[in-house]
């Protein structure tokens, strides 16, 4: 058995009942980041129902913009907008909100492609972590700009002082997470579903083409694959592929996967 937190960006969609039911009915936990825009768009209503049911709310940003190529006072106000949103959703809920997380969207810490300092990584850990985040993101293994840098030390900073939580995954042993991942106020990932590729505006333009070749990626995935270590499991909340997340949850079960209680 191993266990892993399953993370689901983009939400709400027109979807995310159906998707909370096949959760609860599973006995699968997850952490639902949410896009300011999509909850304008979409309503709060079934994200009030999937706090009824279990699931947790994640901050996702309002506008899904990259924060290395926008302004970091409206990258703050962007985070700030879907807050409120947010905090509306757990009081209409009538639960106490035990902890704040927040995703960086298309993981841009502030830093672009940098996700984190490369240099700082041994060889083989590095081209581990450039496997694990190359799925759709830019990758850059030039070291970012002083601008950058520095508002991505600004974007965490806020992070911190608005009581955002680290996300307490201490079981996560793989050894580029320790250190500057393990300590960041925003939440990453370690392993892709890589969903998002059987979207119809995407299919037939990234590697990934069919379920199958999906539920291949999981059982060949070494870090998925390791017993004695948790994985944190990006999923995606998108109209076109409602029914590729619970396929491959599924199969992630199949596999004696376990899904942990979000802490």
């Amino acid at each position: 058995m191993r266990g892993a937190y399953l993370t689901i960006d983009d939400s709400p969609s027109p979807h995310t009942d159906d998707l909370t039911d096949f959760l609860v009915e599973r006995g699968v936990p997850a952490l639902l980041f949410c896009r300011g825009d999509s909850m304008q768009k979409f309503g709060l209503n079934a994200l009030v129902r999937a706090i009824d049911r279990g699931l947790v709310l994640g901050n996702h940003a309002y506008h899904h913009f990259r924060a290395s190529q926008t302004d970091v006072d409206v990258y703050i106000e962007d985070i700030r907008a879907t807050e409120k949103l947010i905090e509306r959703a757990y009081q209409e809920a009538g639960v106490v909100r035990d902890h704040k997380y927040f995703r960086f969207p298309h993981i841009d810490r502030g830093t672009g492609g940098w996700i984190i300092d490369y240099n700082r990584l041994a060889a083989q850990d590095r081209d581990d972590v450039i496997a694990v985040f190359s799925d759709g993101l830019n990758i850059s293994l030039d070291p970012p700009s002083a601008e950058m840098t520095e508002k991505k030390v600004r974007l965490q900073e806020f992070l911190e002082a608005e009581g955002y939580s680290r996300f307490p995954a201490d079981g996560i042993t793989f050894p580029w997470y320790k250190g500057e991942l393990e300590e960041a106020i925003d939440v990453p990932y370690t392993y892709s579903l890589s969903d998002w590729m059987l979207l119809p505006r995407h299919l037939g333009n990234w590697p990934y083409k069919t379920l199958d070749q999906l539920k291949d990626k999981i059982d060949a995935d070494r870090w998925l694959q390791a017993d004695g270590t948790l994985n944190i499991i990006l999923a995606h909340d998108k109209d076109g592929i409602e029914t590729v997340i619970r396929d491959l949850v599924d199969h992630c079960l199949e596999q004696d996967i376990e899904f942990l209680p979000i802490p």
